[in-house]
């Protein structure tokens, strides 16, 4: 799935393979962002570990890795929570460009097709922190905490 941003890049969300693993691995965010993101090797783990349920991506933007994105898919889930981000990062050089809406778009018309009507996120609070990212595309606060977590959700089914 492919999605074009204003400016004329072309962004995708690609699997993770032999042939990319190391770019989304060299991926980092903006100094001070840390905090708020898992490494992408620590999320590369959880993927593995929870196969099932995990669907990781990179962000590729006219053919560059720019970023990481994973979605937890699981329609059978008790929480009523079957479709969330689960992780996204966009490099640190890529940053502030439109690519992590774009690949969020993607991202939402892959899920869409499977079933979804919303999605849920969640982030951490602070300075220099995502929310106003995450706000910004229409997230809404639950109002619950998943730990110290703001856990937000966004209608798709339009």
């Amino acid at each position: 799935m492919a999605g074009v941003l204003s400016v004329g890049v072309n962004v995708e969300l690609t699997p993770i393979t032999k042939d990319n693993v190391d770019e989304v691995l060299g991926l980092s965010v903006a100094p001070g962002q840390e905090e708020f993101v898992a490494t992408n090797a620590w999320s590369l783990a959880q993927a593995f570990a929870h196969s099932d349920v995990a669907w990781p991506r990179a962000i590729v933007a006219d053919g560059t890795v720019v970023g990481f994105l994973m979605f937890e898919i699981d329609p059978d889930d008790d929480d009523g929570t079957s479709y969330s981000l689960w992780r996204m990062m966009i490099d640190a050089g890529s940053q502030r460009k439109g690519y992590g809406a774009a690949a969020l778009r993607c991202a939402f018309d892959e899920v869409r097709a499977l079933g979804a009507s919303e999605v849920f996120t969640s982030w951490v609070p602070g300075e220099s922190g995502p929310a106003g990212f995450y706000l910004g595309l229409g997230f809404q606060p639950t109002g619950e905490l998943d730990e110290d977590e703001i856990v937000a959700r966004l209608a798709i089914d339009s």
